[in-house]
C-alpha cells in the first residue's frame, strides 16, 4: 500500500535523485518536475533500475506558473519535497536577479499552485548558508538567520523561509518542515547516481572529482591559516544517502506549523582532510595548492543535529570514507579514470 503521493521538484538533481530513490524504496509514490537545467534526463533510467519505478516526470521550469499548475491539475498530492532551485553561490553574485526570479520566485509558484489544490506538507531543501556569521561555530536551529549572508544564494534560500513562516502565519492548516543541509558529499553506493553538475563545479568534492579525472589540473585550498586545526577550512560533511534518509524520518512526523532541522553529522572536517581521505581511499595524491582566503569565508560551520535526532529519530550512519568510496564507484560507473 502506498505511504502517499509525492511531488519532488528538481527531482533528477544530485540530492533530489537520491531523495526519488529513497522514497520510492519506503513505499511512496513519486512524481517528478525538473527543468534539467543542471541535471539529465538519463538519471530517470537509473532510477528505473535502483528502484524497479518509472516515476512520472514532467519537464517544467518553475517559473512558468501555468505549467506547473497544470501538473497539479493530474497530481492529487500528499506532500511536496521542494529541491528545485539554482545553487551556485559564484554565479549568484554574477546573476543576482535570475537566482532571485527562479529561487524565490518559482517558489512562491509553488505555493501557489499547492494552494489552490489543496497540498498542505512540503519540505523544504533549505541550507546552513541562512545562519549567516555566527559567533559559534556549532549552529543550533534556535539561532538567528540572515546577518551576513554575503552571496544571493543564500539569501534566496533565507527569503523562502521567511515565506513559508508567513503562509503557515495566514494558514495555520500548513505543514512545512525545513531541513537545512550542510554539506552533501558522496553518491549512491551502487555508483549509478552521483554529483554530476552541468554548470561550472562550485563545492569541494565536484571539484576533487574532476581533479582526480584531469579536468582540472589542481585544486586550490583557499586559505591554510584559519584557526583550526591544520589551518584550513572545517565543514560538516554529510553522505548523501544519510541526507535523504532525513526527508523519510520528516514526511512520516510532520505536523501544522513550521519544524526545521539541522542535517549533519555535527563533526567538523577541513579540506586537508577530506583531500587525505580521497588519497587514502583511491590510492592516489591528489595535486593541489595554496590560495588566499576567499572573501566571506568562515574558518569553521558544524551542525548541532540533535533536535533532528531526538524529534525525527534521525541520525547519520555513514563516514566520509564511505562518501569517498562510493564516489570512486561513481566515477568508475561513468567510464572515468583517474589520473595517473
Amino acid at each position: 500500500m502506498s505511504k502517499g503521493r509525492v511531488l519532488a521538484t528538481g527531482g533528477t538533481g544530485y540530492i533530489g535523485s537520491h531523495a526519488v530513490v529513497e522514497l520510492i524504496k519506503a513505499g511512496y509514490e513519486v512524481e517528478i518536475i525538473d527543468n534539467l537545467y543542471n541535471s539529465k534526463a538519463g538519471v530517470l533510467g537509473k532510477i528505473v533500475e535502483l528502484t524497479g519505478v518509472g516515476p512520472k516526470f514532467y519537464t517544467v521550469d518553475m517559473c512558468n506558473r501555468a505549467a506547473l499548475m497544470e501538473v497539479f491539475t493530474r497530481g492529487n498530492y500528499d506532500a511536496v519535497i521542494h529541491f528545485a532551485g539554482l545553487k551556485a553561490v559564484g554565479e549568484s553574485t554574477e546573476q543576482p536577479l535570475h537566482y532571485y526570479e527562479n529561487n524565490v520566485g518559482g517558489t512562491l509558484n509553488l505555493l501557489e499552485c499547492m494552494r489552490a489544490y489543496g497540498v498542505k506538507k512540503i519540505v523544504f531543501s533549505s541550507s546552513a548558508t541562512v545562519y549567516g556569521v555566527q559567533e559559534s561555530p556549532k549552529c543550533e536551529e534556535s539561532m538567528p538567520t540572515g546577518a551576513g549572508i554575503t552571496n544571493p544564494y543564500g539569501k534566496t534560500k533565507f527569503m523562502i523561509e521567511e515565506i513559508l513562516k508567513d503562509a503557515t502565519v495566514a494558514d495555520p492548516s500548513l505543514e512545512v518542515s525545513i531541513l537545512r543541509y550542510f554539506n552533501p558529499i558522496g553518491a549512491h553506493p551502487s555508483g549509478l547516481l552521483g554529483e554530476d553538475p552541468n554548470d561550472r563545479p562550485n563545492n569541494l568534492m565536484p571539484i576533487v572529482m574532476k581533479v582526480a579525472t584531469g579536468e582540472i589540473e589542481k585544486l586550490t585550498v583557499y586559505g591554510n591559516d584559519y584557526s583550526t586545526p591544520d589551518g584550513t577550512c572545517v565543514r560538516d560533511y554529510i553522505h548523501v544517502v544519510d541526507l535523504v534518509k532525513g526527508h523519510l524520518a520528516t514526511l512520516e512526523r510532520m505536523r501544522p506549523g513550521v519544524q526545521i532541522y539541522n542535517l549533519g553529522t555535527g563533526r567538523g572536517v577541513s579540506v586537508m582532510e577530506i583531500i587525505e581521505a580521497f588519497s587514502r581511499v583511491s590510492g592516489m595524491q591528489l595535486p593541489y595548492e595554496i590560495g588566499a582566503r576567499r572573501a566571506g569565508d568562515l574558518g569553521s560551520l558544524y551542525a548541532d543535529p540533535s533536535l533532528a535526532e531526538r524529534e525525527l529519530g534521525w541520525r547519520t550512519e555513514l563516514t566520509v570514507e564511505d562518501a569517498m568510496r562510493d564516489t570512486l564507484a561513481y566515477l568508475r560507473k561513468e567510464g572515468l579514470k583517474l589520473r595517473a
